[in-house]
């Protein structure tokens, strides 16, 4: 027996059925940083109608790449997310509470990183802005949401947000458990794992298999092999196409010349700090950290590019053959943005921007299938 509908969630249900039969569905996307889960929606032929974002140089990005190609669309508050007031909000973008389709984000995931040891990012502000993501569902009525966020959002450590998260959002939407997601299932050359949470709207009738099979696969799987399904993308695919000279994302890190003799010294194609026969202070009693200062392997999905990924030092991204680290434009084709995705801020700022973001093609990958449930709802 399905429990009784108040008159906000009523109008909310009447409001989605209406938006799911039209030609262009709705996305809003919060925590939208340069704009992945934005163009990905697009590309799937949604009308992104709001995003939000609070670091100056990401909604710099998003303007000139995302609403200069878009006629000025969406409307793009840069602000704190936990300030807007939703009713005036949606009214501006000229929509009303539960006419958007999707909605989409990912909450800063610095607290719930890996790299946090021990106890670390159990208090951490930002872990707060799960549930602020919560308070806008709540106001927004989406017919389906999706997150995003790091695999340490799982840690026994920040259970506690999670399990108010999904225990809220449960009072509206049938949520799916968590499920980790690797990037290079889904056509992106690169090894990276990350966390979505889907819920829809309890009544649409949804009918769903969560997570999408993957379109890729392991070379030596069956599926590749008895299916005939493409394999995993490799890392090579990313430097095989000249970067052109004028393009500003082809710059790179500035190294001392006895960095660059390292390089030289590592060998090429996957070559390791290690190989180089450098050792750092650091690494006398304690031998970890092996891929820093390391080069990209072509023959296999590059590494997961984090907010550092155009600096050597936090990870293996030098270039596969030349002496440097990795340029804006190989991250960000990593990140499978186009080649005409420009960041904004500099190089440090531009790591960032692109490793904080959803892979475009992965984006897709997730998006689209959500649709085509809720267009069959």
């Amino acid at each position: 027996m399905s429990p009784p509908r108040s008159t906000d969630t009523a109008s909310a249900l009447s409001a989605a059925r209406m938006q799911v039969r039209s030609k262009k569905p709705i996305a809003i996307d919060l925590f939208a940083g340069a704009g992945g889960f934005s163009l990905a929606a697009m590309r799937c032929g949604m009308d992104v109608k709001i995003a939000v974002e609070l670091d100056r140089h990401a909604c710099e990005t998003y303007r000139t790449n995302i609403k200069a190609a878009d006629g000025g669309r969406p409307l793009l508050l840069e602000t704190d997310i936990t300030t807007i007031n939703w009713a005036k909000t949606l009214a501006k973008a000229q929509i009303s509470a539960g006419s958007c389709s999707i909605l989409l984000g990912g909450p800063p995931c610095q607290g719930y990183s890996a790299h946090r040891i021990n106890g670390a990012g159990v208090k951490d502000p930002r872990n707060e802005l799960l549930l602020a993501y919560l308070a806008c569902l709540s106001e927004i009525k989406p017919q389906a949401f999706l997150l995003e966020n790091v695999p340490g959002i799982l840690w026994l450590r920040h259970a506690e947000y999670l399990e108010q998260f999904m225990r809220s959002a449960r009072a509206e939407y049938e949520v799916f458990e968590p499920v980790v997601v690797n990037a290079r299932d889904y056509g992106v050359p690169q090894n990276r794992k990350r966390v979505f949470i889907l819920g829809y709207r309890r009544g649409l009738g949804i009918s769903l298999s969560w997570p999408p099979r993957p379109s890729h696969y392991d070379p030596e799987s069956a599926e590749v092999i008895e299916r005939n399904r493409p394999s995993w993308l490799k890392a090579a695919t990313v430097f095989d196409a000249p970067i052109k000279p004028s393009d500003p994302g082809a710059v790179h890190m500035n190294h001392s010349l006895a960095l660059i003799e390292v390089f030289r010294r590592t060998p090429r194609n996957g070559g390791s700090r290690r190989d180089s026969g450098r050792t750092l202070k650091c690494h006398v009693d304690h031998n970890g950290h092996k891929d820093v200062y390391g080069r990209i392997d072509p023959s296999v999905p590059g590494p997961t590019m984090t907010t550092a990924c155009i600096n050597p030092s936090k990870g293996r991204f030098v270039h596969p053959t030349e002496d440097h680290g990795i340029t804006v434009r190989h991250a960000a084709r990593f990140q499978t943005f186009p080649d005409s995705f420009q960041p904004s801020g500099g190089l440090i700022a531009a790591g960032v921007q692109i490793g904080n973001a959803v892979p475009v093609q992965l984006g897709v990958s997730l998006i689209r299938p959500i649709l085509r449930a809720l267009r069959r709802a």
